[in-house]
């Protein structure tokens, strides 16, 4: 029986790519491999490869995304797509993948590019009605008014990376002192930051995919950081509770899945 063959991107060129091999790991190892024919595919940035089953590398072929084994020639039926930041996240890894006609698990790439750039989406976002926080863009070499930034998006407020994740270079600003310092930071992963307001409340998350062309959305799930916010310690090194289903009124819940089946 032919199994097909998934190769599983992991790595990426940003400060997130030993994440993302981790990802990429746990991919692997829950992949039936009585089913399917899997193999790790490193994305660095100076280096494509497959990791092949006897320990040894494989550059990868660009034209196809395979490579050789044994003097045979893999080419992956599908790629799975644990990268996270650039060019896994932003759109870049699945639009050469639809050049090449090779199928993919992640969003398309205009979507995934839209939204990677926190800018853009939000822009996107506000014209569908969709609530956000009051926010201020600035790009690095821009002149700093302090004073103007507060007064649009208060205190305390959160200094971001325009395009980056995993809450890398991004700060909670509780005093005008500290914004110097979370612009540096912020400036670290990108040249593009956005400083928002800080949003109180319950944080959920809600997934939702399309099966069939019907959309499936799942319970939301809350989110209890065990520090000032959902950052990189909440997310990697255990400082949070992912509650699912989250502690909301049925009355809740129905609205913010309302809120994300409505604009897929």
């Amino acid at each position: 029986m032919y199994k097909k063959i998934v190769a599983i991107a992991m790595g990426g060129y940003s400060s997130e790519f030993e994440i993302s091999l981790k990802s990429g790991e746990v991919v692997y190892n829950a992949i039936d491999k009585t089913c399917y024919e899997v193999y790790k595919v490193h994305v660095l940035e100076n280096n494509w490869h497959y990791v092949l089953p006897d320990g040894t590398k494989a550059a990868v072929n660009k034209e196809n995304f395979g490579c050789s084994y044994k003097g045979d020639s893999i080419v992956p039926d599908v790629v799975f797509n644990t990268i996270h930041g650039t060019p896994g996240e932003d759109g870049m890894l699945a639009c050469y993948l639809e050049l090449i006609g090779v199928a993919q698990t992640s969003a398309g790439f205009y979507q995934a590019a839209l939204s990677f750039n926190k800018r853009d989406c939000l822009s996107v976002l506000k014209k569908f009605g969709i609530k956000c926080a009051n926010s201020i863009y600035i790009n690095e070499g821009d002149t700093i008014d302090t004073t103007e930034i507060i007064k649009t998006v208060g205190l305390p407020c959160f200094v971001k990376p325009n395009r980056a994740g995993s809450s890398f270079g991004i700060s909670r600003v509780q005093t005008a002192e500290m914004l110097p310092k979370a612009l540096l930071e912020a400036y670290k992963e990108d040249t593009e930051v956005l400083i928002e307001s800080e949003l109180l409340g319950t944080e959920v998350s809600v997934g939702a995919y399309k099966d069939k062309g019907q959309i499936q959305v799942l319970n939301p799930t809350e989110i209890v950081s065990e520090n000032d916010f959902f950052d990189y310690e909440a997310k990697y090194l255990g400082k949070s509770q992912e509650i699912t289903p989250a502690r909301i009124s049925d009355k809740d819940k129905k609205a913010v899945q309302q809120v994300n089946k409505a604009h897929l």
